[in-house]
């Protein structure tokens, strides 16, 4: 039997696909043509990213983790939480934050929402 070897794509709707792509592009690195090393390949149909854990993990319907009227949270991995959000900041966007969330063991997390109301979970894995 073969096996999955990870996540290939994530695809969604979007009422201005090429408004968003810039936006993830912008203030994430995220999308095609990005790479999450500085010196990394890039091509303009993928995004390469660093090898690392991935959660892959249903939710109950009733969940309060994320709004009710999303269908899924977009959970992305970073090295540097603070540097991240700084763009967000900058812009005067909303970043939210809660001391729950965090555990030295599991990392520190926010959360941002991109302009279709889409939540971002940024995670930063606990160091070493």
């Amino acid at each position: 039997m073969g096996h999955v070897k990870g996540i290939g794509g994530l695809f969604f709707r979007a009422q201005d696909p090429d408004a968003l792509n810039r936006w993830y592009r912008e203030r994430l690195g995220v999308g095609a043509g990005c790479s999450a090393e500085a010196d990394g390949p890039v091509d303009e149909w993928s995004w390469s990213v660093a090898a690392g854990p991935l959660v892959f993990a249903p939710f109950k319907a009733d969940t309060d983790y994320f709004a009710p009227d999303r269908q899924y949270m977009v959970n992305l991995r970073v090295d540097d939480l603070d540097a991240v959000l700084a763009p967000f900041r900058a812009a005067g966007e909303e970043i939210i934050t809660k001391d729950e969330w965090n555990d030295p063991a599991i990392g520190r997390f926010a959360r941002v929402h991109d302009p279709e109301g889409n939540p971002i979970e940024l995670w930063e894995p606990p160091k070493g």
